[in-house]
């Protein structure tokens, strides 16, 4: 019997059944930490750019991806908070001054910029 080019590359098979199936290893991934911004942008490939989601995870890139996702929108994020809060005039003093005020205005402020990075970062 002629050797497929499956064999010929080196790979093997596994009897399953009546079946030939060829025994395939997804590549190795480096492990990189993520957070909360990698598992919202992994949540709307797997429900939403399937194709993407499987094309990253078969080529061995999907942890890389989402590793650079959650750095990229993580200073996006930090950066926007600094800004809409200089801006806004949300400032040390005023947190000394009146306590309550400056978690309503920051909180608006996370909550506004947590809007602006997952459109522009995530939900892409």
């Amino acid at each position: 019997m002629a050797k497929t080019i499956f064999e010929q590359m080196g790979g093997i098979y596994t009897i399953q059944g009546d079946y030939y199936l060829p025994d395939l290893t997804l590549p190795a991934e480096e492990e990189r930490p993520t957070g909360v911004w990698a598992q919202r942008r992994l949540r709307y490939l797997k429900q939403h750019h399937k194709i993407l989601y499987y094309n990253l995870l078969t080529s061995g890139k999907l942890q890389s991806h989402l590793a650079d996702v959650e750095e990229e929108a993580q200073t996006l994020f930090l950066r926007l908070v600094k800004q809409y809060a200089e801006r806004k005039g949300v400032t040390e003093q005023l947190k000394a001054k009146n306590p309550m005020e400056w978690v309503r205005r920051m909180n608006n402020i996370r909550e506004r910029v947590n809007e602006v990075v997952n459109a522009e970062m995530i939900f892409i």
